[in-house]
C-alpha cells in the first residue's frame, strides 16, 4: 500500500510539472505573437528607427517624398514620379538640310567641325513657322533642348544631356525635322522628279544604315521623329526597328509602330492658353463645344453623325471651323467659355483638339476608341477627361444626357486637375521642369531598359554559322573532330 501511495505521489508531481511547463510555453508563445502583431501595426515607427539615416519631408500639397532619392520629382497631389539622372543622348551631326536648313537657316562658313552644322542657340534661334505647322513641331523643341544642354552652367534642370561618345549614350537621336519636311516640301515642283521630302527620306535611310551606331544595335536604340501622321511615309518601313516619336498609331501597321517600343507625344496646342483662369462651372455658358472639320474620311465618320445628333441642342456648340478668318481666336474664346470640349477621332485617332482643350481647362470628352495618349503610364486621364465609346456616343441622347448628368462638384474637380497637369503639355525653350519637352525625354528614358533587352536578345546567336554563313565565334572552342 505504501508503495502505491508513493507511486501516485510521484505521478502527481510529474503531472504538475508538465502542466507548469505547458503554461510557461503557452505564455511565451502568446507574448511573442502579441509582439509581432504590434510590430506589424507600427510599421512607420519601426521604419524610422531602422532607416534613421534617411530623412523625409512633406511638400506643400501633402505628398511625402524621400529627399535623398527623389530630389527631382513631379510633385502634385496625385503622383510622385521618381526621376534618375539626365538621359544621355548622342545626336548625329547631320547636314543642316535635314533640320534647321529646312527653316532657311544657313551655317556660318567660317566655322569648322560639328559647330558648322548647328546654330548657336545662345545667340540665335531659327524661327519655326506658325499656324497649324506648330502642332507637329516636337522635333524642333527636342533638338533645341539637346543643343542647349551642352552649355555649361545652364541655370536650369535638364532631362536629357548631349554626349559625344555614342558608346556612352542611352539612345541615339536622329535630328530630321520630318513633320516640317512633309508640311513644306512634300509637293513635286516642275523641275523635280521627286519631292524634296521624299529625297530627304531616301538620303536619311542611306545615312543611318551606313552608321556604325545603327549596325551595332540594328537601329533599336535610335530615336526617330515622325509626329505628323504623313511624315516618313517612305522611310518608316525601312527604319522600323527604331523608336518612333508619334502622335498616334493610326497610319502604322503594328509591325512598324506599336506602344511597346514607340512614344506617343503631345501636339503643341495652337489656341491661346487660359492664363489666370478665374472661371467656374457657372461662368462657362456652353455645355459642350466642338469646332473643326466635320466631314472626315476613315474613322472620322463619327463627327458627321454627332453633328446631326447635337446640332439642335441649345447649349451645345457644334460647327465647322478652320484656322482661316480668325478661326484660332474664335476657338480660343469658345473653349474658354465651355465646360466640356469634344475630342472626336478624325482621319486618325488623335487630334490637336485634345491639347487645345487642356490648355483651355475645358474638360475633354474623348470619343476615339483607338487613341493612345501621351505619358499615360504616369498620368491618369480619367481624372480630368471623360471617355465615351463610339458606339455609345452615337446612340440618340446618350452623349448629351451623360454630360448633363455630371455634377458641378465633379466638373470642378476635373477642372482643377486640368490646371495641375497642363504644364506637362507646354513646350518651352529653354525647357522647364516637367514641361512637354522634358516629359518626352522622360518617356524615352523609361523605354531604355526594354530597348537594351531587345538589343541583347538580338545578339544571342550573332556570329553563329546560321547567322553569318561562317563558323560561329565559339567554333574555336570545339574540337575539330566534332565537325
Amino acid at each position: 500500500m505504501a508503495m502505491v501511495e508513493k507511486n501516485g505521489s510521484a505521478i502527481g508531481y510529474v503531472a504538475r510539472n508538465l502542466l507548469l511547463c505547458l503554461f510557461v510555453v503557452t505564455t511565451i508563445l502568446f507574448a511573442l505573437s502579441c509582439y509581432f502583431v504590434l510590430r506589424s501595426t507600427a510599421h512607420n515607427r519601426f521604419l524610422s528607427s531602422t532607416f534613421s539615416s534617411k530623412s523625409f519631408d512633406v511638400n506643400v500639397k501633402g505628398v511625402k517624398r524621400e529627399r535623398d532619392d527623389c530630389s527631382r520629382c513631379v510633385k502634385d497631389d496625385k503622383s510622385v514620379i521618381a526621376k534618375a539622372a539626365p538621359l544621355k543622348v548622342y545626336m548625329y551631326n547631320m547636314d543642316p538640310e535635314f533640320h534647321f536648313g529646312l527653316l532657311d537657316w544657313k551655317p556660318d562658313g567660317k566655322k569648322k567641325g560639328s559647330s558648322s552644322v548647328w546654330p548657336d542657340v545662345q545667340k540665335f534661334i531659327p524661327p519655326y513657322p506658325g499656324g497649324l505647322n506648330l502642332q507637329h513641331s516636337i522635333e524642333y523643341w527636342l533638338t533645341l533642348d539637346l543643343l542647349a544642354s551642352e552649355y555649361e552652367n545652364a541655370p536650369r534642370t535638364v532631362a536629357a544631356k548631349r554626349v559625344y561618345n555614342s558608346t556612352e549614350a542611352d539612345v541615339i537621336f536622329v535630328p530630321f525635322f520630318s513633320s516640317l519636311s512633309y508640311n513644306r516640301f512634300s509637293k513635286v515642283n516642275p523641275h523635280q522628279k521627286i519631292s524634296k521630302n521624299k529625297d530627304l527620306q531616301r538620303k536619311l535611310v542611306s545615312f543611318l544604315t551606313a552608321q556604325e551606331e545603327w549596325k551595332r544595335s540594328g537601329g533599336r536604340d535610335h530615336v526617330v521623329l515622325a509626329h505628323h501622321p504623313n511624315s516618313m511615309l517612305d522611310a518608316r518601313n525601312k527604319l522600323f526597328p527604331a523608336m518612333f516619336i508619334l502622335s498616334d498609331f493610326g497610319r502604322y501597321p503594328p509591325t512598324v509602330a506599336n506602344v511597346e517600343k514607340d512614344i506617343i507625344a503631345p501636339y503643341k496646342h495652337v489656341i491661346k492658353a487660359y492664363e489666370n483662369d478665374t472661371s467656374g462651372f457657372d461662368s462657362r455658358p456652353i455645355l459642350l463645344y466642338f469646332q473643326g472639320a466635320i466631314y472626315r474620311k476613315d474613322g472620322g465618320f463619327v463627327r458627321q453623325e454627332l453633328f446631326y445628333l447635337l446640332q439642335d441642342e441649345k447649349d451645345v456648340h457644334f460647327s465647322f471651323g478652320s484656322v482661316r478668318n480668325g478661326g484660332i481666336n474664335k476657338a480660343s474664346q469658345g473653349m474658354h467659355n465651355s465646360k466640356f470640349c469634344l475630342n472626336i477621332a478624325g482621319d486618325t485617332p488623335s487630334s490637336n483638339r485634345l491639347f487645345d482643350a487642356i490648355a483651355s481647362h475645358c474638360v475633354p470628352v474623348i470619343i476615339s476608341d483607338d487613341i493612345e495618349l501621351p505619358f499615360e503610364d504616369v498620368l491618369d486621364y480619367s481624372e480630368f477627361s471623360v471617355f465615351v465609346r463610339t458606339a455609345d456616343a452615337l446612340k440618340e441622347n446618350f452623349l448629351v444626357n451623360l454630360i448633363r448628368g455630371i455634377s458641378k462638384e465633379e466638373w470642378t474637380r476635373m477642372w482643377k486637375r486640368l490646371q495641375e497637369v497642363e504644364k506637362h503639355y507646354e513646350f518651352h525653350f529653354p525647357s522647364k521642369v516637367d514641361d512637354a519637352v522634358q516629359m518626352i525625354w522622360q518617356a524615352i528614358a523609361r523605354k531604355v531598359p526594354s530597348v537594351k533587352m531587345r538589343i541583347h536578345k538580338s545578339r544571342r546567336y550573332s556570329g553563329s554559322a546560321s547567322d553569318t554563313g561562317k563558323e560561329s565565334r565559339w567554333s574555336s572552342l570545339i574540337p575539330r573532330s566534332f565537325w
